[in-house]
């Protein structure tokens, strides 16, 4: 089985998310997404996340329609800050059936060299790379590495952030939320303060 690992810390997961893990369920050559909700990424202050598994909760309720996509804890169980390559060798002692391959957008794909053992992800794993609008230059030998696929998707701007900044303006944002997602946070109140 081709499974599709979308990393992120979904804080909160969004219809964006939704939008490119279901576009990859459908149009690329994966046979089901993982959305791995990701405890602490080394590159983000954690002061901002909400606990793991509301985090999780959110990406459950999310995906509960989607056949094809499920929600992963594998980092929870981690050693803590969890790097992809450390990640993907568990995922091999647990599922040695499984072909895994990374979902990532440009933007990750720009910074991909600074990764921890970057060059074992691109000799070992396929990576599906979707469209996102951002900054910097563009690595052009990495864009036509064997292992990289570019997406044809959907380019969807929407972040986490700017939906945790309306929530604490009082904005209502309901619509880039999945409803039970929408009813989960404004029930517990989170992102207010």
């Amino acid at each position: 089985m081709k499974i599709g690992l979308y990393f992120g810390t979904y804080n909160p997961i969004h219809v964006g998310h939704l939008i490119i893990a279901n576009h990859m369920a459908e149009f690329a050559d994966l046979d089901q997404i993982w959305m791995v909700v990701t405890p602490h990424n080394p590159l983000k202050k954690k002061a901002t996340l909400l606990d793991d598994h509301q985090r999780l909760e959110m990406v459950y309720l999310a995906t509960e329609d989607y056949p094809k996509i499920n929600p992963s804890d594998i980092e929870f169980k981690l050693p803590q800050p969890n790097y992809t390559v450390n990640t993907l060798v568990h995922l091999h002692e647990k599922y040695p059936t499984h072909d895994f391959s990374l979902i990532m957008g440009e933007d990750n794909l720009k910074t991909l060299h600074k990764w921890k053992n970057y060059e074992v992800l691109l000799e070992h794993y396929d990576i599906y790379v979707y469209p996102r609008i951002s900054e910097g230059e563009e690595n052009i030998e990495l864009k036509s590495h064997p292992k990289i696929h570019i997406i044809d998707a959907p380019i969807v701007e929407i972040s986490s952030t700017f939906i945790r900044n309306s929530i604490k303006e009082g904005k209502n944002i309901q619509p880039l939320l999945p409803p039970k997602v929408w009813d989960y946070i404004d029930h517990n109140n989170f992102y207010k303060k």
